[in-house]
């Protein structure tokens, strides 16, 4: 009998099988089962997988092009995002310890993070914004945050009045700072971008992270 006798002498053809009369359809047949059974148990050419590979790893790249992982958060009346590369974790806050003689408010001190020593950093006052009770809270529920950003070795933290969490953004939605904005706050915006209807300052986390390394470690 042939391989596809069901396309030939089955209910697919002429239907002069003699097997039609005892099993009705041919997908009651046990030819066609082991026919379908061998289909599935049948060895993966290696140029298809080599296709699907290369389309998969494609819309990977395209989805990356086009868009960012940012991590928002709300400091006084203005939301931000840093590129999300950056971030350590975020915890509960704690105490900071105050060190003497420090020539800068941008420094404020050190903390223990999971008994690792780290600096402690306004970003308020380093992007000069100010506190703003009236601001509208992303979550009903609001918790401080204490955040741990990384580059290269040096590690930060700085205090957030609402961390909303890590959202990818398509970069088509980016647009240019306005000049409305702060001037410490434009200085360190690359890109202003829409998110849950809010107006989000993307930091330039290469300028943020010079400065940190230059006017705080310095």
């Amino acid at each position: 009998m042939s391989e596809d006798c069901w396309q030939q002498i089955g209910v697919q053809g002429d239907r002069s099988c003699p097997q039609l009369d005892i099993y009705t359809h041919c997908r009651n047949c046990p030819v066609y089962t082991s026919a379908g059974r061998a289909l599935l148990e049948r060895e993966v050419p290696a140029d298809y997988l080599a296709e699907r590979t290369e389309l998969l790893t494609q819309v990977k790249l395209e989805e990356a092009v086009d868009s960012l992982s940012l991590c928002i958060f709300r400091l006084g009346g203005e939301w931000l995002a840093l590129n999300s590369q950056y971030l350590v974790e975020v915890t509960e806050p704690v105490g900071v310890h105050s060190l003497p003689h420090r020539s800068n408010t941008i420094l404020l001190g050190i903390t223990s993070i999971r008994g690792e020593i780290l600096m402690c950093i306004s970003l308020k006052d380093l992007l000069g914004i100010t506190s703003d009770a009236s601001t509208p809270a992303y979550s009903p529920i609001v918790y401080h945050r204490m955040v741990v950003i990384a580059q290269s070795h040096h590690r930060w933290v700085f205090s957030v009045d609402e961390m909303s969490g890590i959202f990818r953004i398509p970069s088509a939605t980016w647009q240019p700072p306005p000049s409305t904005l702060s001037k410490a706050t434009r200085t360190y915006t690359k890109a202003i971008v829409n998110w849950q209807n809010k107006s989000v300052s993307c930091l330039d986390d290469e300028l943020l992270f010079y400065t940190l390394d230059h006017q705080v470690l310095t």
